[in-house]
């Protein structure tokens, strides 16, 4: 028989697997078994294996050749350890003075360690805040995320002003790259010119004239000044 569905969740691959399923799959899309395979650096026979163990569960829908999909139950553990992770990575920053470059590997490892009651303190203590320091909302107890009107640089209108909102990068060497190009949360943008077919964003940053790709550009979210 297959285990229960309460102790599945409590496996770090499991909880890593849904909380990848939620990460790549946003907009209700089906998954693919071999972006996810990507996404958590396993063999995709593995991810087969895993799907199959998930669907049992009730955690997971999956066709071949289609992908996987979480249920409500599969979403709302994978909404659970985004919530730890987001919120430990705010704490880290907020009160133990780690850096933004520092805080994702060190969150991986800790939310599978603390308890429910640990990471309530956290919020607590936090003043429970909607937004992690990357600026990606923290989904509240019930798994309901707060909705913002934000646009990848890539997409905000010529020479109207706005102000960084979300960085949208877990490779820290593509955070490195953004942080040191000035765009950090709060900054200042106004963009001068796009090349066109994908080409550079030229951007004023905090006073501060800048150019970056535009993989670069499509990572960082921005809203209106007076948003």
């Amino acid at each position: 028989m297959p285990p229960e569905k309460s102790d599945l969740t409590q496996s770090k691959s499991v909880q890593d697997f849904l909380k990848a399923v939620y990460s790549l799959g946003q907009n209700g899309e089906r998954v693919s078994t071999n972006t996810l395979a990507e996404g958590l650096a396993v063999a995709a026979p593995s991810v087969t294996d895993m799907a199959q163990r998930l669907v049992a569960a009730g955690l997971i829908d999956y066709e071949r050749y289609k992908g996987v999909l979480l249920t409500s139950t599969g979403e709302s553990v994978a909404l659970k350890m985004i919530r730890r992770h987001r919120l430990i990575e705010l704490y880290l920053v907020k009160e133990l003075g780690y850096t933004l470059l520092e805080v994702h590997d060190e969150a991986e490892k800790l939310e599978h360690a603390v308890s429910d009651r640990f990471v309530e303190a956290i919020a607590t203590k936090l003043g429970d805040p909607e937004l992690d320091p990357h600026g990606e909302p923290i989904p509240a107890p019930d798994g309901t995320i707060v909705d913002r009107d934000i646009y990848p640089l890539v997409e905000w209108p010529l020479n109207k002003p706005a102000v960084v909102s979300r960085i949208k990068a877990d490779d820290p060497v593509m955070l490195e790259h953004i942080l040191d190009r000035g765009f950090k949360l709060q900054a200042h943008v106004e963009v001068l010119s796009r090349d066109p077919f994908e080409g550079p964003v030229m951007a004023m940053v905090d006073g501060k004239m800048r150019i970056v790709g535009h993989q670069v550009a499509a990572c960082i979210m921005v809203e209106g000044e007076n948003s």
